[in-house]
């Protein structure tokens, strides 16, 4: 089973220097890293920015399209008004479909704000714990959103990069 985890940092660079750790943790065996990005929020931004983390993720990465359209309906939406709601409506019913529901959604765009960071991390078989104790002390917040074997399917089929 697949887990997507978001870990949210106190600084905007907390999630980008963690990054050393996991490819260290992958190295060792220790964990699987499906797909990986980082969005990051200086405080003097009025938006966040975004990063694949290709260093972490072989062959089966998601696709860049997935992560765009995550951060966009997370981040973007306050800004974008309601001229592309039903669009967003259609998106969200996507994500949705592969196991990331609106309180998933919700509680990241209420905790990930200027000033901080978050690591969005999606796992093979992981216990968040293991990845939680390899962080920095005190410095991540786990949110998460457990995918199913039957969700992470749709997901690649819905956001999957066809060069793959």
């Amino acid at each position: 089973m697949s887990t997507l985890t978001v870990w949210k940092f106190q600084s905007a660079e907390g999630a980008e220097a963690v990054e050393a750790t996991l490819i260290s943790l992958q190295k060792e065996g220790l964990i699987k890293i499906l797909d990986a990005a980082v969005v990051s929020w200086p405080s003097d931004r009025s938006k966040p920015r975004t990063k694949q983390l290709h260093n972490l993720v072989g062959a089966s990465a998601l696709s860049g399209t997935f992560w765009g359209m995550l951060f966009g309906l997370i981040f973007l939406m306050p800004l974008l008004g309601a001229a592309i709601g039903a669009a967003a409506g259609a998106l969200g019913g996507k994500l949705a479909d592969v196991g990331i529901d609106d309180d998933f959604i919700a509680e990241v765009k209420e905790k990930v704000t200027p000033g901080t960071s978050a690591l969005f991390l999606l796992t093979m078989n992981e216990v968040p714990e293991r990845i939680s104790r390899a962080l920095p002390d005190g410095g991540a917040e786990l949110l998460h959103s457990n995918l199913d074997s039957g969700s992470e399917a749709r997901l690649r089929d819905v956001f999957g990069d066809d060069a793959v």
